[in-house]
């Protein structure tokens, strides 16, 4: 276990790098391009050679950064007993319930945002926020997880989330686009809402995701709990919200 637990980060963070890198350069350089790119007409030769090489990438650093994720997960936080707060038993209804929450819960997510209700945004977001806090509340003081057990569980609940988004909302919605714009037609105007929407999702869960990845290395704001991880992530929400308004202001040549 000693040797596979640095192999698996090792390729947990070159995939999630590959990942979210890649997921980073779509929504801070590629999208304030690809106005451009429309305006001088050259979306047809572009998008048909840039796309399918950028989101072959794209999906399997996700995949692989899943992968390894529930692997290090497995391997750390359940067979080296680093999940709860004290000893315990691992196999409790409330561990298995919020497990089932940690990684079913991306359903509950994917039909709030295509249920009308998530048309206000601001009411959408905060609903995500709010069961972000419940979930996490539930995680430490009925399952009994522990500050890093909380957090890591909570960055996988993103994780399968995002995960989820791009092989099942981003990559369907692009190979339609790629196919449209190939063909000299104009895609049907809901699928680049849905992949754009997705895709700026990903992005605002992506920084608050890393966070709880370092979780090792975070125990200094162990003594704030749930109260601590939830000010992390509307910081991080706050930072990508400064990165998307500076990303419309930088120029090309």
């Amino acid at each position: 276990m000693e040797y596979l637990e640095p192999l698996f980060r090792w390729i947990h963070v070159i995939a999630g790098v590959l990942w979210i890198g890649l997921l980073w350069f779509f929504n801070f350089v590629n999208i304030p391009f690809a106005a451009k790119m429309k305006e001088a007409g050259a979306a047809g030769t572009v998008v048909p050679e840039l796309m399918p090489r950028a989101l072959f990438w794209f999906r399997w650093g996700a995949v692989w950064t899943w992968v390894t994720g529930v692997l290090l997960l497995l391997l750390v936080f359940y067979h080296g007993g680093a999940l709860l707060d004290g000893e315990g038993e691992l196999l409790t209804t409330a561990n298995l319930v919020m497990l089932g929450v940690t990684f079913l819960g991306v359903f509950i997510y994917d039909a709030w945002f295509k249920s009308p209700a998530a048309g206000n945004l601001r009411v959408a977001y905060s609903v995500g926020f709010v069961f972000t806090a419940v979930v996490a509340y539930l995680m430490t003081e009925w399952a009994g997880y522990g500050y890093r057990g909380m957090s890591i569980h909570i960055g996988s609940m993103f994780g399968t989330a995002m995960a989820f988004n791009v092989w099942f909302r981003i990559w369907p919605a692009q190979q339609k686009i790629i196919a449209a714009v190939k063909a000299g037609e104009a895609p049907d105007a809901a699928l680049p809402a849905l992949a754009g929407s997705r895709s700026r999702h990903n992005t605002y869960m992506s920084v608050p995701l890393l966070w709880t990845m370092i979780n090792t290395h975070t125990g200094a704001f162990a003594g704030a709990g749930v109260v601590g991880l939830l000010v992390i992530i509307l910081v991080g929400w706050h930072l990508v919200f400064q990165l998307y308004a500076r990303s419309t202001k930088v120029e090309g040549a």
